[in-house]
């Protein structure tokens, strides 16, 4: 089915538009108009990745357009709004560096200009990481690893001064206080402040492991590590990554490879074997290996895993193929919203969907580390 899988993604740029894509569910069951998201930034990021590993064009002219549709020549980015304080704003910008590389369009630049500026004014918590929005105060999500700290390193890299301490910093505040001793897994969100309905009234910390948080934590650590030079805090992220990897490792489903949706409790009623987590963590094992900063065996873990996610949720549809098993939400309050408590009831009870972008970006990323691999074979 790997044959097929090229298809599928030309498939959905086809059903798509700048103002209505295939792939951001969320969107379309809430009825609203297209903004700047990270949701259709996972998937530009996917997008252009599927250009370097397939030299096929359409993947990066899609991606190009949809950015440019956002974009003013000024810099000015459509719908995006930096009052509101939310890192899950910034992924999307990412994809500028390398638009900004290929085609030259200054308003890429100018664009991440204004990414930063927002990122720089992101308040913080008393340890100096970013909150994750306004709307949550004092709260660090693992999610928010990936949605921020990954575009800081690009900026960085590419138009700052190649200082990273305080993207390490805030990975080494995270390990100091969301990384549970005993599993060695992370929960999905601190709150500073120890105020949140959800926070415990000790530790501050969520309650529950829920899988995609730590897949967005895995794969930004995979994607920093990549763009970091050895003088620069790299060492102690890759320790970071290390013990991550051999930790989830562990919670594997042995027969698919697979992990699931609160990622220590497999088997119990209502969990399920999950893709987007399940994705992401493949990708940091495939990539991390690729790399050298994992032995070689977890190419062939990673690689286990992406098989277990095409033989059980990569399905046709008539002529149409379908990525199922995608919890389609979750997250911690706000305080006007108790449902979201960060229990084991509540992250089994979120919507499970087909084809949004969060679990198809990632599905993809990791495709393209299968395409990497010496001879892939198709199955």
């Amino acid at each position: 089915m790997y044959s097929k899988i090229d298809d599928y993604v030309l498939q959905l740029i086809r059903e798509s538009s700048p103002e209505k894509t295939a792939w951001n569910i969320e969107r379309v069951r809430q009825g609203k108009p297209a903004d700047w998201n990270y949701i259709d930034g996972c998937m530009m990021t996917a997008l252009l990745s599927m250009t370097d590993i397939t030299g096929d064009a359409r993947y990066f002219g899609f991606a190009e357009s949809f950015i440019d549709s956002f974009i003013g020549d000024d810099g000015s980015i459509r719908t995006f709004n930096p009052d509101k304080h939310s890192i899950d704003d910034i992924n999307e910008g990412r994809v500028l560096f390398e638009l900004y590389q290929k085609t030259g369009k200054e308003k890429y630049r100018l664009a991440a200009d204004r990414l930063v500026q927002a990122l720089l004014d992101q308040p913080r918590t008393e340890e100096g990481n970013f909150w994750h929005k306004a709307i949550y105060p004092n709260q660090v999500w693992l999610d928010g690893l990936y949605m921020g700290q990954v575009f800081y390193v690009l900026y960085e890299k590419y138009f700052g001064t190649q200082n990273y301490a305080d993207t390490v910093r805030q990975f080494e505040n995270v390990r100091d206080h969301m990384r549970d001793s005993n599993t060695g897994l992370y929960f999905h969100g601190y709150d500073q402040s120890r105020k949140a309905f959800w926070a415990d009234p000790v530790t501050g910390r969520s309650r529950s492991f829920w899988l995609r948080a730590i897949g967005w934590f895995t794969i930004s650590l995979i994607d920093i590590l990549e763009q970091l030079p050895d003088s620069s805090g790299r060492d102690s992220l890759a320790a970071i990554y290390r013990d991550l990897m051999a930790s989830l490792d562990r919670f594997a489903d042995p027969e698919t490879g697979m992990y699931w949706q609160v990622i220590d409790q497999p088997g119990r009623e209502g969990n399920y074997l999950e893709t987007s987590g399940s994705s992401m963590i493949a990708y940091a094992m495939l990539k991390g290996a690729r790399l050298g900063i994992l032995d070689k065996e977890y190419a062939a873990k990673g690689r286990k895993t992406f098989d277990g996610i095409v033989n059980r949720y990569l399905s046709f549809t008539g002529n149409t193929l379908n990525l199922g098993g995608i919890c389609l939400v979750a997250g911690l309050g706000p305080e006007n919203n108790p449902r979201r408590d960060g229990t084991y009831e509540y992250y089994i009870s979120e919507p499970i969907v087909e084809n949004d972008a969060k679990g198809v970006a990632p599905f993809l990323l990791c495709y393209t580390e299968i395409k990497r691999l010496p001879q892939a074979e198709t199955v």
